[in-house]
């Protein structure tokens, strides 16, 4: 039995169907009942567990072969990331007690970064998650290239898509959560021991001026991309509601400056196979 978390979204239902493929049983960990009905009737066994509830998750692990953690994500943080440390906690009493085979954690890129940003997050919780006496690998993927569902309705409505990351001919590290599931499921089917580290990425890395090219391409109109100067930045975040938008101009600097970047580099990380304009072909036709 594989037991998995964030089963109904992007990473976690790619990983799902894939073990699904190959005929191993799954158990499907959902926050909101209401949403296990998809998987039940593909056959999932269904578990009810929040990140938050030590005693549910624990439940949840059991008698698993393989668990895959997945934590939601939270851009706005509280000063000194207390919620990575309570979730920390709580992943170390669960996964103790019910003690599976193996974990597979969804970390990211940076995660062994010393300097502060949004991504330490990770940091935190990878660091506790080392002190356990159970099998884990790290799965520390790129940016998701995902993230361009956001350029879909201003790439074509205005042609123009706003770009945090910059300078916009720089390539970044970039990946489809197609790649990450279908690692995440090769590992969950090994053995291993102690702790591994992989670093994921696309089969190349990409530039935001080659994501407008490529959504020139899939819609037949020129769209262009435009830099959202930095000094902008605090206040954006602040009108969209960020109490506290200080980490997450960090990570920002730290994609665009270089400093957050695979421990083994680009030469050492994994390499995908699905190219930026496949994704962005699916992501239109969902908001067709």
């Amino acid at each position: 039995m594989f037991a998995i978390t964030g089963i109904t979204g992007n990473v976690g239902g790619e990983l799902a169907g894939m073990l699904l493929a190959a005929n191993k049983p799954v158990r499907a960990i959902v926050r909101d009942p209401s949403k296990a009905a998809f998987w039940a009737n593909r056959g999932c066994e269904i578990a009810v567990a929040d990140i938050n509830d030590k005693t549910a998750l624990a439940t949840a692990f059991e008698e698993a072969e393989g668990v895959f953690v997945l934590v939601p994500p939270n851009f706005d943080p509280a000063p000194g990331f207390p919620e990575a440390q309570a979730i920390a906690a709580n992943l170390c009493h669960a996964l103790d007690r019910a003690r599976p085979a193996k974990v597979v954690y969804l970390s990211t890129i940076g995660a062994q970064s010393l300097r502060p940003n949004l991504l330490s997050q990770h940091t935190i919780i990878e660091r506790a998650l080392t002190g356990l006496s159970i099998p884990i690998a790290f799965l520390r993927p790129a940016w998701f290239m995902e993230n361009s569902g956001w350029d879909v309705a201003p790439a074509r409505e205005t042609g123009v898509i706003p770009s945090l990351p910059q300078p916009l001919d720089k390539a970044f590290p970039m990946v489809a959560t197609e790649d990450i599931g279908r690692v995440a499921a090769e590992e969950l089917q090994k053995a291993w021991n102690g702790r591994r580290v992989i670093e994921l990425e696309g089969p190349r890395r990409v530039s935001p001026n080659e994501i407008a090219t490529t959504f020139s391409d899939l819609l037949g109109r020129e769209v262009h991309v435009k830099a959202v100067p930095r000094q902008s930045w605090e206040s954006l975040f602040k009108s969209q509601g960020m109490k506290n938008p200080t980490p997450r101009i960090q990570m920002l600097d730290g994609f665009n400056e270089g400093w957050i970047e695979f421990e083994g580099g680009h030469a050492e990380s994994r390499k995908g196979i699905v190219p930026l304009k496949t994704v962005l072909m699916k992501l239109l036709e969902r908001d067709a």
